[in-house]
C-alpha cells in the first residue's frame, strides 16, 4: 500500500509541475519503439507508463479531472516541462510511423484538450520560431521607423542642395 500512495504522490507531483500532459495508448507497440519514442521527446517532456487507476487518484489531486473517462486500456503519459508543441509534434510524428500509438488527449494551460486540440497544438510552430518571427517584425517595424525619421532630412538637404545649385547657377 505504500509503494502504491508514492506512485501516486510522484504522478500528482508530475501533473502539478508539468506544463501541460498528452495521454496517449501505447497498445501494440515494442519496448524498442516505446524507448525511441522517450529519446525523440525526452528535451521536452518525460513519458511514462501508468497504471489507470493510481492516475487518475493523481490526477484529481492535481485538479485534473480531464483524464478520468479517458484511462481505459494501456496507458502512457508525457510530462511536458518544455515547449508542448515540440511534444505534440514528436507524438503526431511518431503516431504518423507508428500507428499503434493513439494520442487520446491532453491538458494545457488549465484546459481539457481532445485528440484532434492535441493535432492542432502539433501544427503550431515552435516557441523558437514564433519567437523569431516576431523578432523579425520587430526589426522591419524600427526599419520602417528609421527610414521614416530620416526621410525628412534627406529630402532637406536635397532641397538645400538644389536650392544652392539654382542660385550658383543665377549667379554664374
Amino acid at each position: 500500500m505504500a509503494n502504491k500512495n508514492e506512485t501516486v504522490a510522484e504522478l500528482a507531483d508530475l501533473f502539478a509541475n508539468s506544463n501541460a500532459v498528452l495521454l496517449t495508448e501505447y497498445r501494440g507497440l515494442t519496448v524498442g519503439q516505446l524507448k525511441e519514442l522517450r529519446r525523440s521527446i525526452s528535451e521536452h517532456a518525460t513519458y511514462a507508463v501508468v497504471k489507470n487507476t493510481l492516475t487518475k487518484i493523481a490526477a484529481n489531486q492535481a485538479g485534473i479531472s480531464a483524464f478520468d473517462d479517458s484511462l481505459v486500456g494501456p496507458s502512457a503519459i508525457a510530462f511536458v516541462h518544455g515547449d508542448p508543441v515540440a511534444v505534440a509534434k514528436g507524438l503526431r510524428d511518431f503516431a504518423k510511423a507508428n500507428p499503434d500509438l493513439v494520442v487520446k488527449g491532453g491538458y494545457f494551460d488549465g484546459n481539457a484538450l481532445d485528440a484532434e486540440e492535441v493535432n492542432k497544438l502539433a501544427e503550431l510552430e515552435s516557441r523558437e520560431v514564433m519567437l523569431a518571427k516576431l523578432a523579425g517584425a520587430f526589426k522591419a517595424s524600427l526599419f520602417g521607423a528609421a527610414y521614416m525619421f530620416n526621410a525628412p532630412i534627406t529630402q532637406a538637404a536635397r532641397a538645400v542642395d538644389a536650392l544652392r545649385a539654382k542660385q550658383e547657377s543665377e549667379a554664374a
